[in-house]
């Protein structure tokens, strides 16, 4: 029997230049005016999200990032307290959901009901205040960042957007994705019920400047620049991976996903998910002796094959993102792996590898 298709799949509120999609979207979103809230801002992504909100005019005190030492956002008081703090007696019309709790494999192993509820938390007490708050009364938007590792087990490569269903996700990190994937039901939900403005953007595994390099919750690219580039400075004859090498990964320069998330809300008008990847994949085997070229590292790679290798593969169709948002990735993957490596070693002696 066949997969029923989904709510979304029925109504696509987009602004585009004409049938068939002949060019990119025409943008429906004024930023000059607009305040917006970004969970997450002081973050990894937030920061190139932030910044280029800036560069789309918007201006400093019309961007309100809510830090953790302030707002606990996975507490219920926390959440309408913030819609009120933000911008004192004015409101936001954009809010752009970024912050999550998340790690690597070991981590995700380590903390699977905490990362459920944290990340089930922040977007229902986030997305029903936002409606609370008037944001469906402004025109306002909603932006959820979703997680790749909401896609089943063995989603047939690349994975398109209508296969999100049809499978569990894999063990290690389905807590995490089905949270998301939660979050991305209730937007669905809000726009049936309310007609509030709803954006899911699924991006694949991002890498850059002032990711988070903890070798303990880091993922795969940072935690592999930090463990060749210190190895190498301690001189050690080897290091040792997890896993055989063999699962293939697809990995996506941050500065791209900030302009493909803001691409989004510019253009759509419900949560359609959107596929944002670089529409390539790379075994970790070769992913390892890569980041051992480019950092110069001398010694042996070890695999230890008592860890887990996580999903087979991911790889994703990104051509709806190309149609829907005319968006696709810029930075070619050895350039933006250079770039990235050239920033850890300037500042890989600040807390936690991060300024």
């Amino acid at each position: 029997m066949p997969t029923p298709a989904p709510p979304w799949s029925r109504k696509r509120g987009l602004v585009t230049r004409g049938a068939g999609f002949p060019g990119p979207p025409t943008p429906a979103l004024d930023w000059s005016d607009k305040r917006v809230i970004v969970t997450g801002g002081a973050g990894f992504l937030g920061r190139h999200i932030c910044d280029r909100l800036r560069a789309r005019g918007v201006a400093d005190d019309h961007i309100f990032v809510p830090r953790r030492k302030d707002f606990d956002l996975t507490t219920e008081a926390d959440c309408p307290r913030l819609y009120r703090e933000a911008f004192g007696s004015d409101k936001a019309d954009v809010v752009v959901h970024l912050a999550a709790e998340v790690g690597g494999i070991g981590a995700n192993r380590k903390n699977p009901g905490r990362y459920f509820y944290a990340n089930m938390a922040m977007a229902l007490h986030l997305i029903e205040q936002a409606r609370v708050d008037g944001l469906v009364d402004r025109g306002g938007t909603f932006v959820q960042t979703g997680t790749i590792c909401a896609y089943p087990k063995f989603t047939p490569v690349p994975f398109h957007e209508d296969e999100i269903w049809n499978g569990y996700p894999e063990e290690t990190n389905a807590p995490y994705g089905v949270a998301k994937k939660a979050a991305w039901q209730m937007l669905d939900a809000y726009k049936l019920q309310y007609d509030m403005k709803g954006v899911f953007v699924l991006p694949v595994n991002l890498y850059g400047p002032h990711d988070n390099f903890d070798l303990h919750s880091s993922h795969v690219i940072p935690a592999l620049i930090r463990k060749c580039v210190e190895a190498k400075e301690r001189g050690d004859d080897k290091i040792v991976c997890w896993g055989t090498g063999s699962a293939s990964r697809e990995f996506l320069y941050v500065d791209d996903a900030a302009e493909g998330i803001l691409r989004a809300a510019e253009v759509m008008e419900d949560p359609t998910p959107i596929n944002l990847g670089a529409s390539f994949e790379i075994t970790i085997k070769d992913l390892v002796e890569l980041i051992v070229k480019l950092t110069d590292f001398r010694g042996a790679i070890e695999w230890d094959s008592t860890k887990p290798d996580g999903q087979p593969r991911r790889c994703l169709d990104t051509e709806r993102a190309k149609k829907l948002l005319g968006w696709q990735a810029q930075v070619g993957f050895e350039e933006g792996l250079k770039r990235t490596i050239e920033w850890f070693v300037e500042h890989q002696h600040d807390a936690d590898a991060r300024v």
